[in-house]
């Protein structure tokens, strides 16, 4: 994703990484918990294990091939859009994005989305000499994924109110995001111009980089611009749930992301992002930088947006 403008973070910020254990710990007001942050943080574990999921390399042919598995155990139906992408470079990308619903046939459908690649390079490492290597992606890809895979589990326990799709997009992080660029967003801008019959949704959430220990979620400044109703209710279910110090009112970036690809094709998509995440595109976006606790809120709103 690119940023497009920033506030910055406040002076005198608490310390959220107490708060968000303590939500977790503490549950939904009593609400009984059909999202499973242990096992959510299981998948990010497992998406780790693989390596670095850059498009053309085995580990990425294997994390999908293991996604794919996932859903095929717990959603109605899933389909594979398999993309052939040539850059700008005349590299050609073997790309699939992988579309999972439930309750295929309800008219009313909630669509659920993130991406599962990484970032070749860490264009953002302060050390010159590590920008040329991989980002490992456990905050930035790991985390949508394992928040998707986790409504899955409860999705699949008990049925959704409504249809509910999951779309695991690929190829999001490759190119540059300079204006120009046509190699960024690719598997999102491929759904937006191949959308199943019966579309666009009710309204779409885009999970990116939501499993920071220090999480935050603020309003996205497209989002509160193209669809302001849904930021409005997720944060207002949030709010319902106790986690109201965690989705907090307010604009704070404005980001180039998946959504906006979905946007232009008239989808009302918001980004659910935490974006002052010090690690974005660094090799230092490993494992221990996410938590079970921040997986767990996060999950916890998406399966009360579809209840």
């Amino acid at each position: 994703m690119r940023r497009e403008a920033g506030w910055g973070r406040w002076w005198g910020r608490l310390p959220f990484v107490l708060l968000v254990a303590c939500q977790a710990r503490g549950g939904a007001r009593g609400v009984p918990r059909e999202f499973d942050g242990g096992h959510a943080f299981s998948y990010l574990q497992q998406q780790m294990q693989f390596g670095p999921r850059i498009p053309n390399t085995p580990a990425h042919e294997r994390t999908g091939d293991w996604i794919l598995a996932q859903l095929r155990t717990r959603a109605d139906t899933v389909a594979v859009q398999a993309i052939t992408h040539v850059t700008r470079q005349g590299d050609t990308l073997h790309l699939r994005n992988f579309f999972a619903r439930f309750r295929p046939a309800a008219l009313e459908r909630v669509l659920f989305l993130a991406h599962w690649d990484t970032r070749p390079h860490a264009d953002q490492s302060p050390n010159l000499g590590q920008q040329r290597l991989p980002v490992p992606g456990a905050n930035d890809g790991a985390s949508g994924v394992a928040v998707l895979l986790g409504v899955a589990d409860a999705l699949k326990a008990k049925p959704p109110a409504v249809g509910v799709d999951l779309l695991f997009v690929d190829g999001e992080d490759y190119g540059d995001f300079s204006k120009d660029s046509d190699d960024v967003l690719i598997g999102s801008r491929y759904f937006a111009a191949h959308q199943p019959p019966g579309y666009p949704p009710l309204f779409a959430v885009l999970f990116d980089m939501v499993g920071d220990k220090d999480l935050q979620l603020y309003y996205e400044a497209n989002s509160q611009a193209f669809a302001p109703e849904v930021v409005d209710r997720v944060w207002r279910t949030a709010a319902d749930l106790g986690y109201g110090r965690t989705f907090i009112p307010g604009v704070r970036h404005s980001l180039t992301d998946d959504h906006v690809a979905l946007q232009k094709a008239g989808i009302h998509a918001i980004d659910v992002v935490d974006f002052d995440y010090p690690y974005w595109h660094t090799p230092e976006d490993t494992i221990d930088k996410v938590s079970a606790a921040s997986l767990q809120i996060v999950g916890d709103v998406a399966v009360a947006l579809v209840r």
